[in-house]
């Protein structure tokens, strides 16, 4: 009976604890939804999980708590973060719709699925006490779970583990482009294609620069629309400037 009275107890390094994590924890959790970007996605996660694995150190759960930052977070979250990087999809990708609705049919069955889930855990566990716990954790909870994990379920431990690695390595090859070596251009490739008549080889005016002529033989204009001659080198011999070009800016039509 002390122990039930001591867990039912909040200290007040628990309770600061909970409301600072508390928030972040749910703004990961909203963020890795409403994020377009999935490596962005991924990283609210991590920030949810990271949350969770302090909550339960705090509930002296060490164990669970180590377990939730250092085999989730650290392990199969940086996984995720490893293909989705290797496979480097836009995030436009993840906003074009193959199929008309299905972004509003998928959050229904996802909540369908969610009060099913719910629903049947909440009638397993009302009225159901949970039995062999005190011989399971004889030796303490962590031997007790390690016990378990390696004799009676390591088949089904050692199954993850190679089912994970095995859709890591199969979203890789899904989402792999493979282009033949003949289509590959190097450099030398690239350059000739640069420099092939009606191709045009030096960069582009870049975002807002607007021009009448790209010779260098063209002269500045100078603030009040005037042109400055000497913004062209001596040696270049100027170019014949039409009527446009001499008037001052703002009077041509």
């Amino acid at each position: 009976m002390t122990n039930i009275a001591l867990a039912a107890t909040v200290t007040t390094g628990e309770a600061v604890t909970f409301w600072i994590l508390a928030p972040l924890a749910l703004l990961g959790a909203i963020g890795m939804v409403a994020a377009r970007n999935a490596v962005h996605s991924a990283l609210w996660l991590v920030l949810t999980m990271l949350s969770l694995g302090v909550f339960y150190v705090v509930q002296a759960g060490p164990f669970i708590g180590m377990v939730q930052i250092i085999v989730y977070t650290g392990a199969i979250m940086m996984l995720f973060l490893f293909v989705l990087m290797l496979v480097g999809r836009d995030a436009s990708d993840s906003l074009i719709e193959t199929l008309r609705g299905q972004r509003v049919a998928a959050v229904l069955v996802g909540l369908g699925f969610a009060g099913l889930v719910g629903t049947l855990v909440a009638r397993a566990v009302s009225g159901t006490e949970a039995v062999g716990l005190d011989a399971a954790n004889r030796d303490g909870n962590v031997q007790g779970i390690a016990a378990l994990l390696f004799t009676n379920y390591v088949f089904a431990f050692e199954a993850t583990s190679a089912l994970l690695i095995t859709a890591a390595v199969g979203a890789m090859v899904l989402a792999h482009i493979h282009k033949p070596k003949s289509e590959k251009l190097g450099q030398p490739e690239t350059m000739r294609l640069r420099f092939r008549p009606g191709n045009y080889p030096a960069p582009k005016p870049g975002p807002g620069v607007y021009a009448t002529s790209d010779s260098v033989a063209t002269p500045a204009r100078l603030p009040d629309g005037t042109l400055s001659q000497r913004s062209i080198p001596e040696i270049l011999p100027t170019r014949e400037l039409s009527s446009r070009e001499t008037a001052p800016k703002g009077t041509e039509k």
